[in-house]
């Protein structure tokens, strides 16, 4: 089941189902992807923390917080729709957002501006040097997709591993519904 696609920001990365790690059944949006390596974010991780809890000074706004991966967890992260009405956002996909001005961001949420479903929130990044991706991919831990607005902002993240990997077609389904544990199979 080897593929053809390469890693490229907009894409997503779906783990194989034997990876144990903070990347066990992971889906992971890639937002830069170049000479230097490849940075993105674990989508459907969900915290239980509150963005006003975790930053402080920070209006209650009712986005979640996801784990985005093992690097640098003490940073801050978003992916939004809403570059219509927050500027300095890297364009990662058509219509998806990776950041963009964090005072803006506030001022907005305090007017009662945004919608908190058009945002994800993350602490850390999952990283890779370069090649390292590739390598990986080579060796069947990672599978790649597109990813569509609406998986990028499901509200059943727990759901979402095996949702994209259904939607791939008919190998990539049968992997979907591999135990969690294949000891209690």
């Amino acid at each position: 089941m080897s593929q053809n696609i390469e890693p490229s920001k907009g894409k997503l990365l779906i783990s194989a189902p034997f990876l144990n790690d903070i990347f066990k059944r992971s889906v992971i949006l890639l937002t830069e992807h170049n000479d230097d390596g490849t940075v993105g974010f674990i989508i459907n991780k969900p915290t239980d923390l509150k963005l006003h809890e975790a930053i402080e000074d920070f209006p209650e706004f009712d986005a979640k917080i996801f784990l985005g991966g093992p690097v640098q967890q003490n940073t801050l992260n978003f992916i939004h729709r809403a570059n219509h009405m927050l500027e300095g956002g890297y364009e990662i996909a058509d219509g998806l957002y990776w950041n963009g001005n964090f005072e803006m961001l506030k001022i907005l949420i305090r007017n009662g501006s945004l919608d908190p479903y058009d945002f994800k929130f993350f602490l850390g990044y999952a990283g890779w040097s370069p090649d390292q991706l590739e390598n990986e991919i080579k060796q069947n831990s990672w599978y790649l997709n597109d990813p569509t607005i609406e998986n990028m902002f499901d509200g059943e993240s727990e759901k979402l591993w095996s949702k994209i990997l259904k939607s791939m077609g008919r190998d990539y389904s049968i992997i979907s519904t591999f135990p969690e544990d294949p000891s209690v199979n």
